[in-house]
């Protein structure tokens, strides 16, 4: 497990809900400096916080801990699916626009 990643993926969705890490820590019931330990990969927490964790910060374990998952099909598009999930409905068909752009760009150096 690397928990640089871990606390490097918990850092960024801190930061897309405008939390600080006191406010997370207060809000998971765990302290702030050990939630910064968590964010600097120096402390790994245990189940019961990382349930907490993710329920907070409205991701999914396996979004969490993809970096320490095999990557499946069903990974990927769980990670898109995180990913655009917030987002409104012109972006969500924009970045489908860019990837249709970018696998097209790739079949055409195949061919």
């Amino acid at each position: 497990m690397d928990y640089k990643r871990l606390g490097k993926r918990i850092r960024e969705e801190r930061h897309r809900l405008n939390l600080t890490q006191a406010q997370l820590a207060e809000d998971i019931d765990i302290s702030d400096t050990y939630m910064g330990a968590i964010e600097r990969g120096e402390r790994s927490l245990t189940l019961d916080t990382l349930v907490r964790l993710v329920n907070r910060l409205g991701v999914s374990v396996d979004y969490m801990l993809s970096d320490s998952v095999t990557d499946s099909d069903t990974n990927i598009l769980e990670q898109f699916r995180q990913i655009t999930d917030c987002q409104p409905l012109e972006r969500k068909q924009m970045a489908i626009n860019v990837l249709r752009t970018i696998f097209s760009y790739f079949d055409k150096d195949e061919a």
